[in-house]
């Protein structure tokens, strides 16, 4: 089966020996990583601090430190 690269389109086939599959290779991969981490991929929906703010969470709140 053959599949495109999410990255540079370029066809791929789906075997288990592809390491890097859906990517056709680690470049494509790392690029994509880099989508993720620098935020311009993302799954739709509420960010994580908007999903903690809207929700009681009493044991992540912080104390203050105490002084002795």
């Amino acid at each position: 089966m053959k599949v495109q690269c999410p990255t540079c389109q370029k066809d791929v086939e789906w075997i288990a020996s592809n390491v890097d599959r859906p990517f056709c290779s680690a470049r494509c991969r790392l690029i994509d990583l880099g989508e993720w981490a620098s935020g311009n991929h993302a799954i739709p929906g509420p960010s994580l601090d908007e999903a903690l703010m809207s929700e009681q969470h009493p044991e992540l709140e912080q104390t203050p430190p105490t002084h002795h």
